[in-house]
């Protein structure tokens, strides 16, 4: 076996990390890692990688994949976050009260050990501690923070993430946080106030773990279940029936034939619930996806969003005669919907047109107060939408930690199929309750001889066509994406698609909206292209949008084929510029 030059410190490093590592399974995986790395290049790189750096934590909380080394998830990382987090938590209270923690868990590999261990360490700390009592979605642990006055929410889960990744997400609300804020993810400064009490190198013998004394909130057939609390809260998001079958809003969704998938996660047993208790009888499963499954076998990716997520839901759709096809993420606080269009067939419906939808219904009931809002990467529908209903629009940086936190928000949306049709409920994007409206909406217009496809219709001709479409471009070295952003800014292009760039905004300065690394360009037909790093994946983002006046619904389908071409020039435009 040939041998190279490993970094004796690395391997020193490793060893220690090996030897304070909680869980053995991971501490034999360093073990043997610390073993090939001497003989084996790939090996030696993937050590080096463990211990580039801390994982890092942020407003998104912790999201890695699993496995042993501080740049991973795993029990050492999870028990150093808890007692930072715990720290924070009662530097806060200072000693005037003791601080209420809530934690949940999804059904991916370790998310219930690391819940555990979370609930171990803030006991020890003299945190008062609530864990859910099985594995539930994203949406009832937000909802259980504000439910319960909670000071903060430990959610274990990543989403819609690859396999072999976990993560951590954090809410403040209760005495720790206060106003619009209360109950939602965190936001800067309050990241890195939690990451400065997250000492790294903290001995693991160090962090005292209870053997007990945290709760366990009731479960299902249990007085107070918080998964039955979550499902009748969130029924106030659609009309109420008369409970006997005999009126309309009934009859109209014992006729609606719904297609369900979980994607393999956690929300299925919810979805169906909240379903069946709001009158959807025909609801069907795809039994493939229908159960937990935390390798996801029938997904590439377990996200409704990438291609061929939703093949299975759509073949049951079209075998059974569905009206609506409804996915949700692994962790349900996404909403996914297909449905089938006279000329073209069944097609997954774009995260804005879902937007659209949902925020035209929340209009029209929306007190005069209230404020639709979505992110500034999403459509300019929904300002159209709420000016329509005399109301306030704002946008919002990326994410539901900024929407979330909007003043007298009554929705809000981001093209990433995220959804908050209930902010004084879940304070965050929430999957099921969303779901459930639109749903609710469907079966409305069927038993009026209308369609979700037909309002979309409706929607253009008030407001304009609006078109949009995504261009990702994935590089393997983070820096080229820093180089990329500094051409854009340095040369702005003079024409996207042979449109003239009319406005340009560098959206690091924070001109509207708090400084972001983003650009903005405009041109004179009124498209818009914003370009920014994502902020998970290695990759540059770019979404486009174009509009266009469309007099008669005749005009339509010219104006959609004339869009597309437009979005098609433009995308190959900036694969060119942006082509590392």
């Amino acid at each position: 076996m040939s041998t190279h030059q490993i970094d004796a410190d690395l391997l020193e490093r490793a060893a220690a990390w090996a030897t304070q590592d909680p869980d053995p399974v991971t501490a034999a995986a360093l073990r043997e890692l610390c073993a090939a790395a001497p003989g084996d290049a790939g090996a030696a790189a993937d050590l080096a990688d463990r211990f580039a750096a801390f994982l890092a934590f942020g407003t998104a909380g912790l999201r890695a994949e699993l496995g042993p080394g501080p740049n991973r998830m795993n029990s050492m990382v999870v028990r150093r976050t808890a007692a930072g987090i715990g720290r924070f938590l009662l530097d806060a209270a200072a000693g005037a009260y003791t601080p209420l923690a809530v934690i949940g868990f999804d059904a991916r590999h370790n998310s219930d050990v690391f819940a555990r261990e979370s609930a171990a360490v803030l006991t020890a700390a003299g945190i008062e501690v609530q864990l859910l009592p099985s594995a539930l979605p994203t949406p009832v642990l937000a909802y259980a923070v504000r439910a319960l006055g909670a000071e903060a929410g430990i959610m274990v889960t990543a989403s819609h993430n690859p396999p072999a990744d976990n993560g951590y997400k954090v809410y403040l609300g209760g005495r720790a946080e206060s106003g619009w804020g209360q109950g939602a993810q965190i936001v800067s400064p309050v990241d890195a106030r939690i990451a400065a009490r997250i000492d790294n190198d903290e001995p693991i013998t160090s962090i005292a773990l209870a053997e007990g004394g945290w709760g366990v909130l009731p479960g299902a057939g249990e007085p107070g279940d918080i998964e039955g609390r979550y499902l009748q809260a969130i029924a106030g998001v659609v009309p109420a029936t008369d409970g006997n079958g005999g009126d309309a809003i009934t009859a109209a969704r014992e006729n609606l034939r719904i297609v369900l998938t979980p994607m393999h996660g956690v929300g299925g047993h919810t979805m169906a619930q909240a379903l069946g208790r709001a009158g959807f009888s025909r609801v069907r499963l795809v039994a493939e996806q229908a159960a937990p499954d935390p390798d996801f076998p029938t997904v590439a990716f377990p996200n409704p969003e990438e291609p061929g997520a939703l093949d299975l839901a759509l073949a049951l759709a079209t075998d059974t005669g569905a009206d609506l096809v409804i996915a949700n993420d692994p962790d349900a606080d996404r909403c996914a919907a297909a449905v089938k269009f006279p000329d073209t067939g069944w097609r997954m419906l774009r995260g804005d047109e879902v937007g659209w939808l949902l925020g035209d219904r929340c209009a029209a009931t929306a007190a005069d107060t209230a404020v639709l809002a979505n992110s500034i990467v999403s459509s300019r529908m929904l300002a159209s939408i709420a000016a329509a209903h005399s109301l306030a629009h704002e946008y919002t940086l990326t994410g539901f930690k900024w929407i979330s936190r909007v003043p007298d928000l009554a929705f809000g949306y981001e093209e990433a199929l995220g959804y908050c049709v209930a902010p004084s409920l879940v304070r965050d994007k929430d999957g099921m309750s969303a779901a459930l409206m639109l749903a609710d909406y469907a079966a409305e217009l069927k038993a009026a001889g209308s369609s979700l496809p037909e309002v979309l219709d409706a929607l253009a001709l008030a407001h304009g066509l609006h078109q949009t479409d995504q261009l990702s471009v994935r590089v393997a070295d983070l820096g080229l994406l820093d180089t990329m952003m500094h051409s854009l800014r340095s040369a702005p292009p003079a024409s996207l698609g042979s449109e003239a760039v009319t406005g340009f905004e560098d959206l690091s300065l924070g001109a509207n909206l708090p400084p972001t690394d983003g650009l903005l360009f405009a041109t004179e037909a009124g498209t818009r292209v914003i370009v920014r790093p994502s902020g998970t994946e290695p990759k540059l983002k770019c979404y486009l949008e174009v509009i266009a006046s469309v007099a008669s619904p005749a005009d339509l389908p010219a104006a959609r084929a004339a869009g597309n071409a437009r979005l098609e020039a433009i995308k190959l435009e900036l694969a060119g510029l942006l082509n590392p």
